[in-house]
């Protein structure tokens, strides 16, 4: 018996300094240079008939209390290790 299976990823609710809630899900966390960044995909504005799916990686900072929060990825070098690190993620088929 064969079944296909599709592995469900949580699905995190971000909210925009505008007050707005984004729902992403969770494709996968990554550790580069000791830092942690989440890899994420919008549920919405997604294209269907696509076959490429758009990501989104955050960096994981936390405040001076310790609550953790998302932030974008501003210093090109870092944005470059960082997707150095996911394209071999993709490569190595470990997603």
């Amino acid at each position: 018996m064969t079944e296909d299976h599709f592995e469900e990823f949580p699905i995190l609710v971000l909210v925009d300094e505008e007050g707005r809630e984004h729902e992403f899900e969770l494709l996968a966390e990554m550790t580069v240079d000791e830092e942690s960044y989440r890899v994420l995909v919008p549920l919405e504005g997604q294209d269907e008939e696509s076959e490429e799916i758009e990501v989104v990686i955050l960096k994981v900072v936390y405040d001076e209390e310790g609550s953790e929060f998302l932030a974008d990825i501003e210093d090109d070098e870092e944005w470059e290790k960082v997707a150095d690190a996911w394209q071999e993620l993709i490569d190595n088929e470990e997603l």
